[in-house]
């Protein structure tokens, strides 16, 4: 429709409502009865006197030129939040709910680069005055179904934003997607935007950035804002899936950026000290109070990209590790790290396992080269009785799931306190040097398959078929009960 038949028709909406008014006097219709008329319903012609005028107003914008208020509208985005946009459509006016400019297919630029695509994008203006195209101000900004393509070039983009003026305009993102991305454009994850908005607090008189996202399918808000100088930055991280919370702050002063953190995660406190240098990011996980032995450190390198981290610890919690939920196996299953340009390197010690201190001197190592991840050299104790160690194993990702193969080589230390473990007939009792199988567990199903079972290097093909299909409950007492069970009966087939 266009601008005047739309004006039009708006005219004669209200010229049929003041004439229905006329019509029922329209028989009696002289000078006396004609005041009456204007004295009984002056109420109701003042309402429609101003709302014609309110609504004349209103519309002013709608016979703008196109390219004039296109032009207008950009140069005010460029000087107020130094946005640089091209609109590809028309743009549209509406003044429901509040006045503003609608258009789709638009593109961000920074530093004359396309940034992000946006599907759709309105440019709400203030009421001040549409009288003239100069004095049209924008109030706020919504970009939605967005898609944002990051890498070392504008990586600080979200970063920079918070330090526009955002005291008379709010700029919210909605619905949208960040692409990070290596410098061969290829895009290492994704966080997807629920909303992001840019706002300024009275109160605390500074500019706030929050922001609702979900990354590798774990959902978590953030809160970020700087200090007067603007020479720290401050963020706030929920993960409440995880029960994990993390605040930092991080010194932008120096070339080399220095920041520290607090996480919580499941009410323990841990700290961690970082810095930031080129290509290098360094850090160190440490707890001054409830474990003062625990100690991360670890460094990342870009370009080219070489990461490495080493722990020592009391206890090594693997439900945050390889939990269904947990961020690794999330991370994981983006399969990002099947790549041949990482090159990673994992080593933790600890003393025990988090709520399973039968297991003890636990050596975790693990790396990725030429895309292949795997934890060969892993070893781990039973109690006093056994030790494990992991050799040829690969974690992959099976129809959506986390799986890893591998061989599993058990050193039996004292047979008889395993068969007192298990409360073994004594029947059945027959003296074990070393067990060694291959493996395959589903982190997701907690399903492990076992064969090719040999006992000091024979198989036993009745073992390999009681032992072939283990599935772990989440309930400890079913497990040990279980396990109790089924190697009583494998043993049975042992002994004869």
């Amino acid at each position: 429709m266009s601008k005047t038949n739309f004006f039009v028709k708006y005219i004669k909406n209200i010229s049929r409502f003041i004439n229905s008014l006329l019509e029922k006097n329209l028989n009696k219709l002289n000078f006396k009865n004609l005041s009456n008329l204007f004295r009984n319903n002056k109420i109701i012609l003042i309402f429609v006197a101003v709302f014609v005028l309110l609504t004349s107003y209103l519309l002013l914008p709608t016979f703008y030129n196109q390219s004039d208020i296109s032009k207008h509208l950009k140069t005010e985005l460029q000087n107020k939040l130094d946005l640089n946009f091209e609109f590809s459509q028309n743009l549209k006016y509406n003044f429901f709910p509040k006045p503003h400019f609608t258009t789709t297919e638009s593109v961000l630029l920074v530093n004359k680069t396309e940034i992000s695509k946006i599907s759709k994008l309105k440019i709400f203006v203030s009421y001040n005055n549409f009288f003239s195209l100069k004095n049209i101000e924008i109030a706020d900004l919504i970009l939605e179904n967005a898609n944002f393509n990051l890498n070392k070039k504008n990586y600080n983009f979200f970063q920079n934003m918070l330090k526009k003026n955002f005291q008379s305009t709010d700029f919210i993102i909605k619905n949208s997607n960040i692409f990070f991305k290596n410098s061969e454009d290829e895009v290492l994850f994704i966080n997807k935007i629920i909303k992001i908005k840019y706002y300024f607090e009275k109160k605390e008189q500074k500019n706030i950035f929050y922001s609702e996202n979900e990354i590798f399918n774990i959902p978590f808000s953030m809160k970020t804002f700087f200090n007067e100088d603007k020479s720290n930055i401050f963020s706030k991280i929920n993960f409440n899936q995880l029960n994990l919370k993390i605040k930092n702050e991080l010194s932008l002063k120096n070339e080399k950026k220095i920041g520290k953190s607090e996480l919580i995660f499941n009410k323990l406190k841990r700290n961690l000290n970082y810095q930031i240098e080129k290509n290098i990011f360094k850090f160190h996980v440490f707890d001054k109070i409830d474990q003062q032995t625990l100690s991360y450190k670890g460094e990342f390198n870009f370009k080219p990209f070489f990461a490495s981290l080493e722990g020592d610890l009391e206890e090594l919690n693997l439900d945050f590790i390889f939990g269904s939920n947990a961020i690794i196996v999330q991370f994981l299953k983006t399969e990002i790290l099947n790549n041949k340009n990482i090159d990673f390197k994992l080593k933790i010690n600890a003393d025990k396992i988090y709520k399973n201190y039968n297991f003890k001197d636990i050596n975790l190592k693990s790396k990725i080269q030429d895309g292949l991840i795997d934890v060969d050299n892993t070893k781990f104790g039973w109690r006093n009785f056994v030790e494990f160690e992991l050799l040829e194993s690969l974690i992959f990702i099976n129809d959506g799931e986390l799986v890893l193969d591998g061989k599993l080589k058990i050193n039996i230390i004292d047979y008889n306190e395993i068969y007192k473990f298990f409360v073994t007939p004594k029947n059945y009792r027959r003296k074990i040097n070393q067990i060694d199988l291959n493996f395959s567990y589903n982190f997701d199903q907690r399903i492990a398959e076992l064969k090719d079972i040999k006992i000091d290097n024979i198989i036993n093909q009745d073992i390999n078929k009681i032992l072939n299909n283990l599935i772990l409950k989440k309930h400890k007492l079913k497990n040990k009960i279980y396990f109790k069970n089924l190697l009583n009966e494998a043993l049975k087939n042992y002994s004869g």
